[in-house]
């Protein structure tokens, strides 16, 4: 297997880089693709609405927990153990949630999946940083990036297809397919080394205990907080407190232990800060687009799952063209104008959805998915290849961790940040609405009466009865305006943060190291 420093890399070394990002393509997919079918699970298993939503919290929570921990697991079983071992748990857990019989078996398998499926996502980033020549590394990053920006895209368009037409089990059946070849691919690519459970010893224990216990809490705050209505919840301020508490603490002790878990020294070095700062910010935009359109179609719209996926498809489709090409321009163009331009398409897709209307349905969002596909396919390839520029291979798995920690917890502040800020805004023109739509209204009194004699024609006898409906068609109305206004604000201020992120981006540095970081 090639060597870092090589020019050269082996068959066998592109057969581990291409599988370990199908691993990591997989379990970021389980995150959107579980979403898009939550209703018939817990119809299936019995579950209410409530208590569903723990079927994705847990997964989140033990994926977000087990990436920082995966450097530090990864020396001591070695990455070959480590990953195989994941994969093929990852994917017996994946199995046996299609036959979950209940909501208890169904969070302990998720999470039991999330922590499995949550390391493939960082060891497969490990590997292009420490298997790839610098020069070749820009290949690697764009097969990670289809694992970061595509599987969020397309999981709600293969989620919605194969619950409607196959059953929610086979969303977990799916993952068996590419993985079963995906594990015989790692068994023979991955050099054998040898363990170190001496280490053990030596690990890091009140960081991981801090990190664990902050991150879960956190984690399951912001995933739950809109539901339990954050404050006014009990529950979510112990969480919030814990957070508060365990975080800080786990940043000290990072700060000051002589082995920590994780460097956060590297966040001092101005492209990996600045670069975490832009792909924290990619996940609240990446996240909460996947999250905000789907919502639209349902409430508004009235689509079911497999018509929202066939309209989010158009977001991840042409990433698959543009993605295999962003290595090539990263050789001929300065990879910040590249960044850049990415932002400034994604952010202009959002701003496109400010004009809707309770009209707008699929076809109006053709052309913002679009730009909204090709924007995402620019950023993430050159964007971790300017923030990883110029780290060791020993702080490789800090990198990675710090990298994907941060774009899932940007993607979780962001959905989070989003439900409450569309309830606020909902409210905000329902009442604004409200008060010019009154009886004491002409305009109101003249469409009551429309609606009045129109039930009446439709076989409503009783005046009084269908003057009822149409005073509630009308709320109805209302509320459906208020709707599409506060989703028409929610997309600014997704544009907004990516304006942002645009100026994160900008502050970073053209590394003399990195090969492609400008025109030759």
């Amino acid at each position: 297997m090639s060597t870092p420093d090589s020019t050269a890399v082996s068959a066998r070394t592109w057969i581990a880089i291409v599988a370990s990002a199908l691993g990591a393509f997989m379990a970021v997919l389980n995150i959107q693709i579980v979403n898009a079918s939550l209703a018939d699970i817990q119809g299936a298993i019995g579950a209410s609405v409530d208590d569903g939503g723990w079927i994705s919290t847990s997964y989140l929570v033990a994926e977000i927990v087990v990436i920082p921990l995966s450097a530090w697991l990864t020396r001591v079983f070695s990455i070959r153990l480590y990953l195989i071992g994941s994969a093929v748990l990852f994917l017996l857990f994946s199995a046996a949630c299609a036959f979950a019989q209940n909501i208890e078996q169904m969070i302990v398998l998720r999470a039991l999946q999330g922590f499995a499926g949550g390391a493939l996502i960082p060891l497969a980033f490990t590997l292009i940083m420490t298997l790839l020549p610098q020069a070749k590394q820009p290949i690697g990053l764009a097969m990670f990036a289809v694992a970061a920006t595509f599987a969020p895209a397309i999981g709600p368009t293969i989620g919605g297809y194969l619950t409607e037409n196959w059953g929610w089990e086979y969303i977990f059946y799916l993952n068996l397919v590419p993985g079963l070849p995906m594990l015989a691919l790692l068994v023979y690519a991955l050099d054998r080394a040898p363990l170190q459970l001496g280490l053990l010893r030596q690990g890091d224990w009140w960081g991981i205990a801090t990190m664990a216990i902050g991150l879960a809490a956190l984690q399951t705050a912001l995933e739950e907080g809109n539901k339990e209505d954050w404050l006014d919840s009990s529950f979510i301020v112990r969480l919030l407190l814990v957070a508060a508490i365990a975080l800080p603490a786990f940043i000290w002790i990072e700060l000051t232990t002589a082995n920590p878990l994780v460097n956060l020294r590297l966040l001092a070095r101005r492209n990996f800060g600045f670069g975490v700062v832009a792909t924290f910010l990619v996940g609240v935009a990446l996240y909460g687009s996947v999250f905000i359109l789907p919502v639209y179609l349902a409430r508004v719209q009235g689509y079911n799952s497999e018509q929202i996926g066939l309209v989010l498809a158009w977001t991840g489709l042409p990433q698959l063209l543009v993605i295999p090409l962003v290595p090539r321009l990263m050789r001929r163009f300065d990879g910040r104008y590249l960044v850049a331009i990415g932002f400034g398409l994604f952010a202009v897709s959002n701003f496109m959805n400010v004009t809707i209307t309770t009209d707008s349905a699929g076809d109006q969002f053709l052309l913002p998915n679009i730009v909204r596909a090709l924007g995402q396919a620019l950023v993430m390839t050159p964007l971790i290849a300017l923030a990883s520029a110029g780290i060791e291979a020993e702080n490789a798995g800090s990198a990675s961790a710090l990298l994907n920690v941060m774009r899932n917890l940007g993607g979780a502040i962001g959905i989070a940040v989003l439900q409450t800020f569309l309830a606020k805004r909902e409210h905000f023109h329902w009442t604004m609405i409200g008060e010019s739509v009154s009886i004491f209204d002409e305009a109101t009194r003249a469409r009551l009466d429309q609606l009045t004699l129109h039930f009446m024609a439709r076989g409503i006898g009783d005046p009084a009865v269908a003057w009822q409906k149409a005073v509630v068609a009308i709320g109805n109305r209302v509320h459906q305006q208020a709707y599409t206004m506060a989703f028409s604000d929610a997309f600014y201020l997704l544009g907004a943060t990516l304006v942002i992120a645009l100026v994160a981006a900008l502050m970073l540095k053209k590394p003399a190291s990195l090969i492609g970081s400008g025109a030759h």
